[in-house]
């Protein structure tokens, strides 16, 4: 048996956190430096096993019907397990300000491929959704010596954008094939030069120790995690050991975790939310851990049976983003007992109040909120159990951390004049578990004040109780004629609608205004409404007459990021399309001969917009209006003409 020295103490929750003076009360019994004496990933994984040895870390299973006979890893495995990747990366070559990168699924080999990867070097989580440019684009940022990939192509193809990566990277060295555990060894079969099976090549190392020696420091670099990832170029922001391991401190504080625990991790791990407070944070207080198959959440089956899932496994909280939570509220419970259920939170993006109390209605869960970026570890603010607050309000500032909320200048931007408790404006932090800055050195002057303080683009106010409350993203704002509308506001409204199950509001553009308010909805399932229905409900609704939404289009289903946020550059496309579309058919009638066929307006890339020309005689003469009708509205727009068939 394997025997860990020199372990200091897991992290324990104080007193239950209720109110700010209790935040205030932790800051005042010690210094950071004595609250927080963990210097690294590794040293709380160390802690974690001399203190929980054989209790279980992780469950896992392949498949809901396999959920009774899961696979389960404890702490002194888990241990093991890092000791042995961190020294097979180190027999790679990596050192401490070198990146590996990371392409799975969730399993418990991802775990493996994080702690490990940071105790060698630098560990750089991917989302395997991304195309294989993108991917590349985002290797070749961190200059990724190692890739840690699936060795199956099921759903994202991991496999072949692993091999095809290697040759987009000239930087990668080699390549650890992590099997499914449903693979009979036989699959594995001859890999090429240059690549490992991680398995093997993992067993052969020490699992005691770290062979290389490394004596991390807090302020050394554990990740690269890159923020969206779906449109633009790839920003890394960088996150030292300390910003991780007071992430996962403030966490098991505020939330008062305990070691008798269990929590359904169904964020990818991938996104900072599920590797830090989802993950770390539990596996730094002895919390057992539940991974629901490689798919997780987005596993059809996962979700259908997610009530007798939490019948089965007895979790103790349950985590979700708004989007996963407004499914659950359509999974009926069928007599399933969740009662272990004692903590319902949500993050990443607003909670409508109508969701808020039909979940508590169906459940009787009230969904506590928290707000977290990449940018500050993961999280910045958390409502503690115990604590009830209206929908928007994401609770109290994580202990030892500094928040203001400053007025919004002319361009949108973080101002220097503060406001006052009730007033609204952009959300700026100091913390402990502030990031280290974007590898990018040009990104980091649009991250931070002149003064240091990081500019969140989250606008919000803080309530008499010391609470931080959201209303949206700067960016997310429709400006109509310099008038500044919440798209919360109307979306608040529809959501209130009940034959809506999700809404978004954004800008459209418009020749006058700039932009003016529309908004798409989906419904629920064996649910009905008219757009028309919806517009007169959400106008009787919303008081300012510039902020109600011109248009609103039902969707069958509404665009998510990776990890459940509504994606709103994809619906500010569509808005512009469809405004484009409906210009160019205003056009046709005044302008077009008789027969002239209309040109389509569609998507162009991720955030373009193409108008496809059908060949005709009458095309040339109208491409200039059409190129003045785009500019007019501000939409910039590829015009392009189909080519006339050849007469036979």
């Amino acid at each position: 048996m394997t025997t860990f020295h020199a372990a200091g103490q897991p992290f324990r929750a104080g007193a239950p956190v209720r109110s700010l003076a209790d935040v205030q009360r932790i800051e005042a019994a010690m210094p950071l430096a004595e609250a927080v004496p963990v210097r690294s990933t590794y040293e709380l994984f160390r802690n974690s096993a001399a203190a929980f040895g054989d209790k279980t870390a992780i469950v896992f299973f392949r498949s809901v019907e396999e959920a009774d006979r899961p696979l389960r890893w404890s702490y002194r495995q888990l241990f093991e397990g890092l000791h042995q990747t961190a020294n097979l990366l180190h027999t790679l070559g990596l050192g401490p300000q070198e990146a590996v990168s990371v392409l799975l699924p969730a399993c418990p080999e991802y775990h493996l491929a994080l702690w490990g990867g940071e105790a060698a070097g630098i560990v750089q989580p991917l989302n395997p959704l991304l195309n294989e440019d993108k991917l590349a684009a985002l290797m070749n940022a961190a200059g990724a010596k190692v890739l840690v990939a699936w060795g199956a192509d099921a759903e994202a193809g991991y496999w072949q954008k692993a091999m095809r990566l290697r040759e987009k990277v000239p930087t990668l060295r080699t390549v650890l094939r992590v099997m499914p555990h449903d693979a009979p060894p036989a699959v594995v079969g001859a890999l090429p030069e240059g690549v490992l099976d991680f398995s093997e090549a993992r067993a052969a190392q020490p699992a005691d120790r770290l062979i290389g020696g490394r004596d991390i420091q807090p302020e050394d670099i554990a990740a690269y995690f890159h923020t969206g990832g779906t449109t633009g170029d790839p920003k890394l922001a960088r996150h030292s050991h300390r910003a991780q391991v007071f992430t996962a401190w403030a966490s098991v504080q505020m939330q008062g975790l305990r070691s008798t625990d269990v929590a359904i991790n169904g964020y990818p791990l991938f996104h900072v939310a599920g590797v830090l407070p989802a993950s770390l944070a539990s596996f730094s207080a002895g919390v057992e851990v539940v991974i629901p198959t490689t798919t997780l959440l987005r596993n059809r089956e996962v979700m259908r049976q997610y009530w007798r899932l939490v019948e089965r496994f007895k979790p103790t909280s349950l985590s979700a983003v708004p989007t996963v939570l407004a499914a659950l509220a359509d999974v009926p419970l069928e007599g399933a007992d969740i009662s272990s259920i004692q903590y319902c939170r949500t993050g990443a993006a607003p909670l409508s109040p109508e969701l808020a109390a039909r979940f508590e209605r169906l459940f009787g869960l009230h969904v506590h909120e928290s707000l977290g970026m990449t940018e500050m570890a993961g999280i910045s603010t958390i409502t503690p159990p115990g604590v009830v607050g209206p929908a928007g309000c994401v609770g109290f500032p994580l202990p030892y951390t500094q928040l203001r909320i400053v007025a919004l200048d002319e361009r949108g931007n973080a101002s220097d004049r503060e406001l006052p408790p009730g007033e609204a404006g952009m959300v700026l932090f100091r913390s402990p578990n502030l990031f280290s800055g974007f590898v990018d050195e040009a990104e980091n002057r649009k991250a931070f004040t002149p003064d240091g303080w990081l500019a969140t683009g989250d606008l919000g106010w803080l309530d008499e109780q010391g609470r931080l409350n959201l209303t949206g993203r700067a960016k997310d704002l429709i400006i109509r004629s310099g008038h500044n509308i919440d798209p919360k506001v109307i979306e608040d409204a529809l959501d209130a609608h009940p034959a809506v199950q999700l809404a978004a509001a954004v800008g459209a553009p418009d020749a006058y205004a700039g932009e003016v308010p529309v908004a798409y909805a989906t419904l629920l399932p064996g649910a009905s409404a008219t757009e028309e229905e919806l517009l007169a409900f959400v106008s009787q609704r919303v008081d300012e007459a510039p902020a109600r939404p011109k248009r609103i289009t039902v969707l069958q289903r509404m665009p998510t990021t990776n990890v459940g946020k509504i994606f709103k550059p994809e619906l500010r496309q569509l808005a512009a399309i469809d405004t484009l579309g409906q210009r160019l058919q205003a056009l046709w009638r005044e302008a077009a001969p008789a027969g002239t066929p209309l040109p389509a307006v569609v998507a162009d890339g991720p955030a373009g917009v193409l108008v496809r020309c059908p060949a005709h005689p009458a095309m040339a003469a109208l491409a200039p209006a059409i190129a003045e009708t785009a500019a007019r509205l501000g939409v910039k727009a590829r015009i392009e003409h189909e080519q006339r068939s050849p007469a036979p």
